[in-house]
């Protein structure tokens, strides 16, 4: 398996460890602390911690390959989903069945994952949610489009302009082939 990709489900088991005592964790969740923290390594450390590629979608930023990223771990035991009741809604958990790698995340990504899961903790998965749509990228993209790690630079929430569009995907080309060199 490539570390990327180890990398990516080793943090989707962290989070889930992270997360087990969150009644408000469930798929939507995952999606955005995925989202947040990745994008605020990309502003702090110049890199994302999982190398993933996050789409606009309707309830807000996912990753492009989560199910792929998710299937493995299922069949290998790693992790199982989990109806919970949220106040009388149906709520799909990831619970970590083992625990995550951390040997593959240096101390500064712990730090900010820790950081990112505390801060949205009170957060549920609709709030989250309409939380990230707030982020300048999510409302440049269309619909499944890829959103630049560089919009992150974008500090105002507005639309942003035809020049910053071009400049935030040729950032993300640029970060996409230097991952592809990494791998």
């Amino acid at each position: 398996m490539a570390e990327i990709q180890r990398k990516f489900q080793e943090l989707i088991l962290y989070l889930a460890e992270l997360s087990e005592a969150d009644p408000r964790f469930g798929k939507t969740k995952l999606n955005k602390l995925l989202f947040y923290i990745d994008f605020r390594a990309y502003e702090a450390f110049g890199r994302s911690v999982s190398g993933e590629a996050y789409q606009k979608l309707s309830y807000g930023p996912a990753p492009v390959r989560l199910l792929p990223a998710v299937e493995p771990l299922l069949l290998a035991g790693s992790a199982a989903w989990a109806e919970r009741d949220y106040y009388g809604k149906p709520l799909q958990k990831l619970v970590a069945l083992r625990s995550p790698d951390l040997k593959l995340f240096g101390p500064e990504e712990i730090d900010l994952i820790q950081r990112v899961v505390r801060e949205l903790w009170e957060l549920n998965g609709s709030e989250v949610s309409d939380l990230s749509h707030r982020f300048p990228g999510w409302q440049a993209a269309a619909e499944r489009e890829v959103i630049p790690y560089a919009t992150v630079f974008i500090d105002e929430p507005r639309p942003l302009t035809e020049d910053e569009i071009a400049w935030a995907h040729q950032e993300y080309e640029a970060f996409r082939a230097e991952l592809q060199g990494s791998r």
